[in-house]
């Protein structure tokens, strides 16, 4: 690390005592706001919510050393248990700890091969999609608090909610949803009522978690288990983080290393793996809320982790007492304030295939709740649409020198594959003019494909006996020429 990344990394962590205070805070409320996802996830991987808040604690902690993108919180959620699920059921836990070590070697090995480019081909279309499924699958999840109970679980959730967004009104010294769950606790505590608990949410964790090696043979038989379930965990983990650290950068109006979050994120899994937990990745509500209420460097992301140990361990009975009514209000606050309402108006300005591209990811990931397809189906759409836009672009003007008895074709625009047949069918095979004179000054060939359109209008051409001039490639252009084709430049 040079002296300039030093001086970054360090300014990440130091913010002044005022900033430390923030920090600090964000990353409490960013705690509570891990508990309910990470054990409903939990259950979705067919694990003790245990596992989950262990995992979580230990991805906090790695990766606030070693992620590449400050404030953001990454725990054991997301379409990894989607993923995990399967594996749990065929083998077991203890192959699911191996495959998020492997997982974590995944990851690292992208990282360092810097893989994280491939992020590049993500529009703004398909985050603000991504965007917009999380929220509505956020607040999805917390539906099914909201069912079979009585009305003093709407009550405190209201009440909640009012805490929330009029508190900022009179102070803003501590986040509102901190000030919202220790009221509602304490409301819950003083008037006994018919409210459901954190407890009631699944076993917790009575103990600190320790390093042990997963308890399979050493053998290929288990890497031929593992390697795949390691391999789209890592796919789908990277994914989501990549996606939640753009997403920070916009709201931050900063930007992150990548490639080193895709390092610390497998490292932070491959330590999980080694104390019992699932793999994870980066969580959009709570980074958000995180952000929202002021966190900006790695202090609020390991507040998050330690706290959420703290809280889970020491503090365990009072903990427990949390109505789950309170967490439900923050989430909802959570998923309102990550929905892009603003896209919703963009749909009428914007070009219609930029909604159509948000829609679709919405549509996908909401359909599957796995981000991963989302994602994929908004990526296709895009580059399709992008070559359709492209091929539009393309064009072959004809003309004719009766003086030389030439005809003269001039080509402007991209040919790769998706204009390569439209390239090719603006040539008359059977023309009766004596020469042919084809212009590529103002065009690029980009691919094979290209190339090979060319070769064969020029091909056809002088079959029929006309002679063929071929002028103006660029140098990139003439390079795929003279590599696949190279009779074009006879």
């Amino acid at each position: 690390m040079n002296a300039s990344s030093f001086s970054r990394y360090r300014a990440e962590w130091f913010t002044g005592a005022a900033g430390a205070r923030r920090e600090v805070l964000a990353g409490m409320v960013g705690t509570f706001a891990l508990i309910p996802e990470v054990i409903a996830f939990s259950f979705v991987a067919g694990i003790d919510p245990e596992v989950g808040l262990f995992a979580s604690f230990v991805i906090g902690i790695v990766i606030a050393v070693a992620g590449g993108r400050p404030a953001m919180i990454s725990g054991a959620a997301g379409s990894v248990a989607l993923v995990a699920a399967a594996l749990v059921h065929a083998h077991g836990l203890p192959y699911l700890l191996a495959a998020t070590i492997l997982a974590g070697l995944f990851q690292i090995a992208f990282g360092l091969a810097r893989l994280d480019v491939l992020m590049r081909f993500v529009s703004r279309s398909v985050r603000t999609g991504f965007v917009n499924a999380l929220a509505i699958l956020i607040f999805s999840a917390q539906v099914p608090q909201m069912i079979g109970v009585t009305w003093h679980s709407y009550a405190m959730i209201a009440l909640g909610l009012a805490i929330i967004y009029l508190l900022p009104r009179i102070t803003t010294a501590i986040p509102s949803p901190l000030i919202c769950i220790l009221v509602l606790t304490a409301i819950s505590v003083a008037v006994p009522m018919p409210l459901p608990v954190v407890a009631d949410l699944g076993r917790l964790p009575d103990a600190l978690p320790t390093a042990a090696w997963p308890g399979v043979p050493l053998a290929w038989s288990t890497l031929a288990i593992v390697a795949p379930y390691a391999l789209a965990m890592a796919a789908v983990g990277l994914l989501e983080s990549m996606m939640t650290a753009r997403v920070v950068d916009d709201l931050t109006e900063t930007t992150s290393s990548k490639a080193r979050e895709c390092t610390g994120l497998g490292l932070a899994n491959a330590a999980a793996g080694l104390f019992g937990g699932i793999a994870g990745c980066g969580m959009i509500g709570q980074t958000v809320g995180n952000v929202r209420y002021g966190g900006r460097g790695r202090l609020s992301t390991l507040v998050a982790g330690v706290f959420l140990l703290i809280v889970m361990v020491p503090l365990r009975p009072w903990i427990a007492q949390v109505p789950v009514a309170a967490l439900v209000a923050v989430m909802v606050m959570v998923s309102i304030s990550t929905f892009s309402w603003g896209s919703l108006r963009d749909l009428g300005r914007h070009p219609k295939v930029s909604g159509v591209v948000m829609l679709a990811t919405v549509a996908v990931t909401v359909a599957t709740r796995d981000l991963s397809a989302g994602v994929a189906v908004g990526v296709l759409l895009s580059g399709v649409f992008f070559a359709f836009k492209v091929t539009r672009l393309m064009d072959v003007r004809v003309d004719y020198d009766a003086a030389t008895d030439t005809r003269l074709y001039t080509v402007s625009g991209q040919i790769f594959f998706a204009s390569a047949e439209i390239f090719a069918d603006r040539f008359d095979r059977r023309d009766t003019a004596a020469a042919a004179r084809i212009d590529l000054t103002e065009a690029h060939l980009w691919d094979i494909t290209a190339v090979g359109a060319l070769e064969e209008v020029v091909s056809t051409l002088r079959r029929h006996g006309i002679a063929v001039e071929v002028v103006g490639l660029n140098r990139a252009s003439a390079v795929l020429v003279d590599r696949h084709a190279p009779l074009l430049r006879d």
